[in-house]
């Protein structure tokens, strides 16, 4: 098993200063409070879909000084929206606007590792691990006050709005969840799957070796690696270069290789995860039941979408329960069909 320190220090660990990346400016007492949050995105793109967040707000949360994007009134129900890997939150570029002129209370945060989001420490353990995203989202919603809201993601945002919903229910309204239930457990983790499935999960074998490790280390392999993932897991998303540039700048933050090689060498067991999280990955490993209101997303032409229209999670989720399978749809659902996912975060609101 590899140590995170020696692991930690192949991979590098320093904090960098958030300057000159276009955040405003954070004020003493926590959130930047420089221009209310406008109830719509800039950048219109001429198909009617939009290209820009407002400019970008931050707060100490936690570990982390989180980057996010704010939209709607500010007394409005709160809508977290968490995106995946590769991915940023440009995924919600065009489900946040609809959800503002809902009167929802819409944030956006860029995850540890991603985009302008930092580590408060340069000797913070860049950690991956599912339990310490998920614990990022409290202390943000800590930081903002904010006791309960509507939690919505996919990939890792799926499995992150899965535990808190799971673990802290009471923190969580009501959830949307592509792909159902996410939640790992190691051991199961360790079974193998049918070869046909294995070979959609190259990358995580890929990241378990050095050169995997390389490719994300060094720019150029890493972007095109990560645009390799767009094309074969979004088989009939037609988005131009542009679409993926704004999301794979976010792919610069010094952490990034870091966090997305622990994360996906923690899900093997190949790596260790902190101690501090051993309690809560207990928990995790009961595969406990979701009994928050919930509508689960299946995108159709995701590669990673399990056989039989949910029935495989359906289990995991005792409450107010709806599913809905997006015909034609591939892996990132809220930039592909931004209608159909907003419309399910108005519609479980609801439940």
């Amino acid at each position: 098993m590899i140590s995170r320190r020696g692991f930690s220090k192949g991979l590098g660990a320093g904090a960098v200063s958030l300057g000159g990346v276009g955040v405003a400016a954070t004020t003493a007492r926590g959130a930047s409070a420089e221009a209310p949050a406008p109830t719509a995105t800039p950048g219109a793109h001429p198909a009617g879909g939009h290209t820009a967040f407002p400019p970008l707000r931050r707060i100490e949360a936690g570990l982390l000084n989180v980057a996010y994007a704010e939209l709607g009134p500010a007394h409005g129900p709160v809508v977290i929206c968490l995106h995946g890997w590769p991915y940023d939150i440009h995924s919600y570029v065009d489900v946040a606007p609809r959800l503002a002129a809902e009167g929802y209370r819409v944030l956006v945060p860029y995850l540890r590792g991603h985009g302008p989001t930092r580590f408060r420490s340069g000797r913070t353990f860049r950690n991956g691990q599912q339990s310490a995203i998920a614990t990022d989202i409290i202390a943000f919603m800590d930081a903002l006050k904010i006791e309960k809201a509507v939690l919505a993601g996919f990939d890792w945002g799926s499995r992150t709005a899965d535990i808190i919903a799971a673990l802290w229910p009471d923190r969580c309204k009501a959830l949307v969840s592509v792909s159902g239930y996410l939640i790992i457990n190691l051991e199961a983790n360790l079974k193998p799957l049918a070869p046909a499935a294995e070979r959609t999960w190259w990358y995580q074998y890929y990241f378990a070796t050095e050169r995997g490790r390389s490719a994300m280390a060094d720019k150029t392999l890493r972007h095109d690696l990560t645009r390799f993932v767009w094309d074969t897991v979004s088989p009939t998303w037609d988005f131009d270069d542009a679409t993926f540039e704004r999301t794979a700048a976010a792919f610069d933050n010094p952490d990034y290789a870091a966090v997305v090689i622990h994360n996906y060498r923690w899900r093997l067991s190949i790596a260790d995860g902190e101690r501090r999280y051993d309690a809560l990955e207990r928990q995790l490993a009961t595969r406990p039941v979701i009994k928050v209101p919930t509508i689960t997303l299946d995108p159709e032409r995701d590669p990673f979408t399990a056989p039989g229209d949910g029935v495989s999670y359906r289990d995991r989720f005792t409450g107010a329960y709806d599913h809905r399978t997006l015909a034609g749809i591939g892996h990132n659902l809220p930039q592909e069909a931004p209608g159909a996912f907003a419309q399910a975060v108005i519609d479980v609101d609801h439940f």
